[in-house]
């Protein structure tokens, strides 16, 4: 019998990755989600994709009684924590929610992972934990210095993680520092579907080339970078689930913590995502100026020599691969 792994906010847009690329890895996924950011409707997707039913607990990870009812009805080997918020300049508004959010789930999550004996756990972090980097591409062992509040709340779970595996050695826990996932599943079935305003470069210039939306906002075009726009390593969201299945199926034989960054390893700027984005959907994109957006940083992409090492993982789509998924999924979404 397959094991069942949990996916928490295996609805979103990352975790419908992992659920899928875990299913094609043979296991069983399970999937716990709120639904707040999320939509049903990928569900039935995510069979179609998979050939086989997907179970899915409606609930939010900060409930005690549903993690506990959870784990107590499911024979659970691992967990993989995607659920969370996740959008810079929404956490720079609302603290409270986010750290309620990120780092009161995670408290609840890892209670009842421990009540029920389950000890490997893979954690969804991201590269907001670095800040700006001293210089770039980021290694693991870079300063720590997060410029907004949803790094913190990233920052202070995977300390949280850290703390629970040095103290007791069962756990086997993987810290998963991605930079900026996008692109969609080749099958145009699921990828980014945002339940408001698009935040995200990628679903951002879909929607500008798909509707009627006059113009993508780049957010400083000053910035200490060769073209003055803002450097990201954009990794495709296909690749970041095969690095979540990698880490969990790596943790089963390694103890402790363990800290990876997911990335491609390349930096691309705003006009250049915008130009593989124009290449994809075979129509100019109008783009405008605008302030820079507490939290940004100038430049950052990671150095993933360690995950290949560890792991045997590396980002194998580029960015125009990137570009033509997502696009493929836009267009097909509105179908």
């Amino acid at each position: 019998m397959a094991d069942t792994v949990l996916v928490t906010g295996g609805a979103g847009y990352i975790g419908s990755h992992i659920v899928v690329e875990l299913a094609a890895a043979g296991y069983s996924p399970l999937i716990v989600d709120n639904f707040v950011t999320s939509s049903r409707a990928v569900l039935p997707r995510m069979r179609r994709i998979t050939d086989q039913p997907i179970p899915c607990i409606t609930g939010d990870v900060r409930d005690r009684a549903v993690m506990k009812s959870l784990f107590a009805e499911h024979a659970i080997s691992a967990v993989i924590h995607c659920a969370g918020l996740k959008a810079v300049g929404e956490g720079e508004a609302n603290p409270i929610a986010y750290y309620d959010n990120n780092v009161g789930g995670a408290i609840t999550l890892a209670e009842a992972m421990a009540g029920a004996g389950v000890k490997t756990l893979v954690f969804s972090s991201s590269a907001t934990v670095y800040g700006q980097p001293d210089r770039n591409p980021v290694t693991e062992d870079a300063p720590l210095r997060t410029a907004s509040v949803y790094g913190r709340t990233k920052r202070m779970v995977e300390q949280l993680f850290e703390d629970v595996a040095t103290s007791d050695a069962g756990w086997s826990i993987g810290l998963l520092r991605y930079f900026n996932p996008a692109g969609a599943h080749s099958s145009a079935q699921i990828g980014e579907a945002p339940s408001a305003a698009p935040n995200n470069l990628v679903p951002i210039l879909a929607q500008v080339a798909a509707t009627d939306t006059p113009e993508i906002a780049i957010f400083g075009d000053d910035w200490d970078t060769p073209d003055g726009t803002g450097v990201r390593d954009y990794v495709h969201v296909m690749d970041l689930a095969a690095g979540h299945v990698a880490a969990m199926q790596y943790l089963a034989r390694a103890p402790g913590p363990t800290t990876l960054n997911l990335g491609s390893g390349r930096g691309h700027s705003v006009l250049e995502v915008v130009a593989a984005f124009e290449r994809a959907c075979g129509k100019p994109i109008a783009r405008r100026a605008a302030p820079r957006r507490p939290g940004d940083v100038a430049s950052c992409y990671a150095d993933p020599s360690r995950a290949q090492e560890v792991l045997g993982w590396r980002a194998e789509r580029d960015l125009d691969a990137i570009c033509t998924d997502a696009w493929r999924w836009q267009t097909n979404r509105q179908r």
